[in-house]
């Protein structure tokens, strides 16, 4: 089932797969989190927190319209492939056609490409490096 959560149901999955429990759950916390207009989904199986993502406003580059940055998508590694990812983007396309969005981008990690692609999502910048993260590319998807 997916649900709206708050930002700070986001952050012990955040850790775990993101950060591979490295951090502390202040230290996940975007500071775009609970800007206006923000929003979190969470996947929940069996009452569990599974998946999350995270969405807030923000334009990139001359892209014309209401653009929405996606971050801090994670999944359980034990039911990574089982569509959940996919089930809680979907949900927020439909969301923010709903609020009149143009589209969504975001940086994605490099293995994590194939995953967007198959959303619809397109390859828009060269590799670049996050430091201490890893490789990433930016990603665009247009809604509306």
């Amino acid at each position: 089932m997916i649900k709206f959560i708050i930002s700070l149901e986001v952050l012990p999955l955040r850790n775990e797969v993101l950060r591979e429990g490295k951090l502390t759950l202040e230290k996940c916390v975007f500071p775009t989190d609970n800007l206006p207009g923000s929003f979190h989904l969470g996947f929940f199986v069996d009452e569990m927190l599974t998946s999350i993502v995270s969405f807030h406003p923000e334009k990139y580059g001359e892209y014309k319209g209401e653009g929405f940055q996606l971050r801090g998508m994670a999944t359980l590694e034990q039911l990574r492939g089982k569509g959940l990812g996919n089930q809680l983007v979907n949900f927020a396309i439909v969301y923010l056609k709903g609020k009149k969005a143009n589209y969504i981008w975001c940086n994605a990690r490099k293995k994590a490409l194939n995953f967007y692609l198959n959303l619809g999502f397109e390859i828009i910048s060269d590799q670049f490096e996050v430091p201490g993260i890893g490789p990433h590319h930016v990603m665009y998807l247009k809604i509306t």
